[in-house]
């Protein structure tokens, strides 16, 4: 596809990144003369109205929201059948391979981006929106260090759109996903306030306070164990901070900040102790580095397999729902996956609705957009990923 020229307008110069739903180009707009980054919808999922009416309320939502600190929306389309959305390509890299080049950040550095996520966040929730899978590589840093909020595709405004999504539903990456979203309850703003909990426990650790080998596995975590101790995995950190991160991460989210303008505002008042600077003017002051080789290659842990998959495909949305349901209601913990029952039980089959990657080291480069191949029962066609040491 790199360029090949979308609407008449979009010329595809290189891809960003792909997921399991759509995949991200960097383009040239012809009629402006600028930069773009084009997001296209996967052709296996064009057919599909369900997904095709998500991708356009990603277009309609994110256009409304105008904040210095969210990805701008300049477009949205079709061509040849090919849902696509145009937005304001940022040149720098995201949180993800920040904390993959320096490890765990000064606390300081980590608490001004975690404010500036949370003050977009905060805003979007003003205007009805929730964002659902807020995870580092979705906060991106420009050149300047300033944080960009993006991917708001599978958000959902509240107290609407309620029949696209139906409870019971999970959608999220594990790695960042609620109790509530686990066990495939409703969301609310509160989602959002455990997501960026956990983002900010691995900007502040250099980890993820719940690994896993799989998505059902990290998920029954989220639901079933408590957080580790923040001040065990970074004993400099403030006791103040690894208060408000534990309160962001409360099974319940009744028990969490009131909204995420609450916790962003004990962010500051975390920040404030640390003195120096002001709460109320926080600035990504460091400036980000453009990343020098893809993601994956600087993890010392993943290697490059061709012709292996990994150990458990995701089956997506209702497939994966069942699965975490199904465990809670035989009061499964998801720790000792051997002793499950077996034969003689009696069920309802769960039918696909699509397979998608799992990407525990959160690198993006799973190819997603091939894994429909593991499954279609055509052994011409086939999927590669990565496969990572123990």
């Amino acid at each position: 596809m790199i360029g090949e020229v979308i609407a008449g307008r979009y010329e595809l110069e290189a891809l960003v990144g792909s997921g399991g739903m759509s995949s991200v180009y960097r383009a040239h707009d012809r009629l402006l003369d600028r930069r773009v980054a084009l997001k296209i919808l996967h052709e296996h999922y064009s057919n599909d109205e369900e997904y095709v009416e998500r991708f356009r309320r990603e277009a309609r939502a994110v256009a409304q929201l105008s904040h210095p600190h969210i990805v701008t929306v300049i477009d949205r389309g079709a061509d040849d059948g090919r849902q696509f959305i145009v937005f304001e390509y940022v040149e720098g890299e995201n949180l993800k391979q920040l904390v993959e080049r320096h490890g765990q950040l000064p606390v300081r550095r980590a608490l001004e981006l975690a404010i500036a996520v949370a003050d977009a966040l905060a805003f979007a929730h003003a205007h009805g929106l929730v964002h659902r899978d807020v995870k580092p590589q979705n906060v991106l840093l420009d050149v300047e260090g300033e944080v960009k909020v993006t991917d708001f595709g599978i958000a959902r405004s509240l107290g609407v759109d309620r029949g696209v999504t139906q409870t019971g539903t999970v959608l999220g990456t594990s790695t960042y996903i609620s109790p509530e979203q686990a066990g495939g309850k409703p969301v609310t703003p509160a989602t959002d306030v455990y997501a960026l909990g956990v983002v900010l426990w691995e900007l502040v650790t250099g980890e993820v306070p719940f690994p896993g080998d799989n998505f059902v596995a990290v998920a029954l975590r989220h639901i079933n164990e408590p957080p580790p101790s923040l001040l065990a995995a970074r004993p400099d950190a403030p006791p103040r901070l690894a208060a408000a991160i534990e309160r962001a991460l409360a099974k319940d989210p009744a028990r969490r900040f009131r909204s995420m303008k609450d916790f962003a505002a004990e962010l500051r008042a975390c920040l404030a102790e640390l003195g120096g600077g002001d709460p109320e003017q926080t600035l990504v002051s460091m400036p980000a580095a453009a990343p020098k080789a893809p993601a994956r290659t600087m993890r010392r842990r993943a290697r490059r397999s061709r012709g292996r998959l990994l150990a458990a495909a995701v089956v997506a949305v209702a497939a994966v729902a069942a699965v975490v349901a199904g465990v809670l209601a035989l009061g499964g913990s998801g720790t000792s996956p051997g002793h499950g029952t077996s034969g003689g039980g009696t069920g309802t089959p769960v039918a696909l609705r699509g397979v998608g990657d799992y990407d525990p080291q959160g690198s993006g480069g799973e190819h997603g957009e091939t894994a429909p191949a593991a499954t279609d029962g055509d052994p011409a066609t086939s999927w590669y990923t990565e496969t990572y040491a123990s």
